[in-house]
């Protein structure tokens, strides 16, 4: 259920990244992947299941959620290259993929998660773009909204429980995307500031 803080996405959103997804050449073996980046609470989940609802029209689509991969509260910064070996880099090469699943309750790795066969493959997290997982990507997305928004939306999703967190995450994205200059070199930047 859609609220104030956090809404449906927009369809010319949606339609934009779909149009350049139906329209990309695979960098990952047979499969297209959508990178949908962006800063907490900006909307990238929001915007990863219209695509990919919208490209399940097409074809076959898988959904990946960094979340799962974060290596806890400190880990940003590890996901892309994690993305990369145990997802990107098998796919590449036709190979089954799989990745290992962080448990935030439990903090720690828990469990395999097999990535379903699949022509679109949708990730959707911070750092979903950043070098070195660019390179398999055929379409990124950069998701942004002002601040106070989505503190808003991070803290009405995640609970109080994300509160104590924001800023040690936030200070984390600020080192990844300055360094890696990800707004700069996405393919799309979609500003959820006024949903």
């Amino acid at each position: 259920m859609w609220d104030d803080v956090t809404r449906a996405p927009r369809q010319e959103d949606v339609d934009a990244v779909v149009l350049r997804a139906l329209a990309a050449q695979p960098r990952c073996g047979e499969v297209v992947v959508v990178a949908i980046d962006g800063r907490s609470g900006a909307g990238k989940t929001t915007l990863a299941h219209g695509v990919a609802h919208a490209l399940a029209a097409a074809d076959t689509v898988a959904v990946l959620h960094l979340d799962h991969l974060y290596p806890g509260w400190d880990g940003l910064a590890e996901a892309p290259g994690l993305l990369t070996r145990q997802v990107l880099e098998p796919l590449s090469r036709g190979e089954p993929a799989a990745y290992r699943e962080w448990s935030w309750v439990r903090d720690r790795w828990a469990g395999t998660r097999d990535v379903p066969s699949c022509r679109f493959l949708v990730v959707d997290g911070c750092g979903a773009s950043v070098d070195p997982a660019r390179a398999y990507a055929a379409v990124t997305v950069f998701v942004d909204a002002d601040l106070a928004l989505r503190q808003r939306r991070g803290i009405a999703r995640d609970g109080e429980t994300y509160r104590p967190h924001w800023q040690r995450w936030a200070d984390q994205e600020d080192a990844l995307f300055d360094a890696d200059r990800t707004r700069r070199r996405a393919d799309l930047v979609i500003d959820t500031s006024s949903l």
